[in-house]
């Protein structure tokens, strides 16, 4: 249940501070309708302008987003950015085992990436012992052009992914030839890959690259980072996406669960 601001703001607290805090946790929690600059007002106990002033002073760090389309608010990037600050490492040392056992299961290699400065970026990996590759950590990640990114577009809200995209005009930076350029056609892809649960790259980013991925999710089921099977068009081809796939959601869970259990 969202709190409501007190009238009387006790001298250790700083009240516009507080209401920004209270107003962040009913965002957190709204959902459609609940979610208009109105029905937060409401379920905080302010007034609609301060309301509205609160909510737009947050936008401007990108901790929360406006859907101009429905007039909804939802969490921004910005605070992936802030709890990959604190949450890095750790979630990094919780995925390595689960990425071993992934780049065994599949022959390929696993990789996990996360928001950071506003980029995904990849931070832990792991290839199996027969296998020679370029490594991926520390590199940041086109959000068009490759499963990983497909992943955080088909599981944010479609505010943040149109800002992600950057593309006023509908089209996108082509890498290779089976890049998408087209905000349209990579709109139908996003929703496959949502109504199958993982994602899929056919060397658009990087013509040898080809992968698959899949988010993981908390527990109110926001993406908090993606796992990626990534390989040669020699050997991970077409034909293996379907095995694969399914490989990167059951990994997607498991360090999902461990994050929640505090495994690391």
């Amino acid at each position: 249940m969202t709190q409501t601001v007190g009238r009387r703001t006790p001298a250790t607290r700083v009240q516009s501070v507080d209401r920004a805090a209270v107003l962040l946790e009913a965002v957190a929690a709204a959902r459609g309708p609940a979610a208009s600059a109105t029905a937060l007002a409401e379920a905080v106990g302010l007034n609609r302008t301060t309301t509205w002033r609160l909510l737009n002073t947050l936008a401007r760090h990108r901790l929360v987003t406006l859907d101009r389309v429905t007039g909804w608010w939802s969490l921004g990037f910005g605070l992936l950015d802030l709890a990959s600050q604190v949450g890095d490492a750790p979630l990094a040392r919780a995925a390595q085992v689960v990425l071993e056992r992934l780049a065994t299961r599949s022959g390929e290699t696993a990789a996990l990436a996360v928001m950071r400065a506003g980029a995904l970026t990849y931070v832990a990996e792991a290839s199996p012992a027969a296998v020679v590759s370029a490594g991926w950590r520390g590199r940041e990640v086109s959000v068009h052009a490759t499963s990983t990114g497909k992943v955080l577009l088909a599981w944010s809200d479609p505010a943040d992914a149109r800002l992600l995209l950057d593309a006023p005009d509908g089209l996108l930076p082509r890498h290779t030839d089976t890049t998408i350029t087209s905000v349209e056609e990579l709109s139908v892809e996003l929703a496959a890959t949502r109504e199958r649960g993982w994602a899929v790259c056919r060397g658009e980013f990087e013509a040898s690259a080809w992968g698959v991925s899949a988010p993981v999710l908390d527990a109110s089921g926001r993406l908090v980072a993606v796992v990626s099977l990534w390989g040669p068009s020699t050997r991970l081809t077409e034909d293996r996406f379907d095995d694969l796939g399914p490989v990167a959601v059951w990994g997607a869970t498991e360090i999902a669960a461990r994050r929640a259990g505090g495994a690391g």
